[in-house]
């Protein structure tokens, strides 16, 4: 069975991104919520953002708002910032365990496949 979990680190500043509102949608006929959370001190959600059955073959969407935690943290260098809300789109195999982390500054983020 799968799963799904995130990570999300500060690489301006050197830390996890705690407190980070991330959302989970499904792609397919439309565009579904599936799962929300907030990460924790260490930068990751405290449960997997899908897990089991209810992981599905199929394209998703997470949704990271970075604009509102650079804000919090005082480094927003420019009016409005940069990066907003960043959105990843991905494709999973229900059988498989996918790690989506997401390494941002307030000028750029990348993201890769996990272990």
């Amino acid at each position: 069975m799968g799963r799904l979990t995130t990570h999300v680190l500060d690489t301006a500043n050197g830390k996890p991104a705690g407190n980070v509102d991330v959302r989970l949608y499904a792609l397919g006929g439309g565009r579904e919520l599936l799962a929300s959370g907030v990460t924790n001190d260490d930068g990751r959600t405290d449960a997997p953002l899908l897990d089991g059955a209810d992981v599905r073959t199929g394209r998703y969407e997470l949704e990271f708002d970075i604009g509102r935690y650079f804000a919090r943290e005082g480094h927003v260098p420019s009016k409005p910032a940069f990066l907003e809300t960043v959105v990843v789109r991905f494709g999973m195999s229900a059988d498989e365990h996918y790690h989506v982390p997401l390494l941002v500054s307030p000028w750029s983020y990348s993201t890769y496949r996990g272990s």
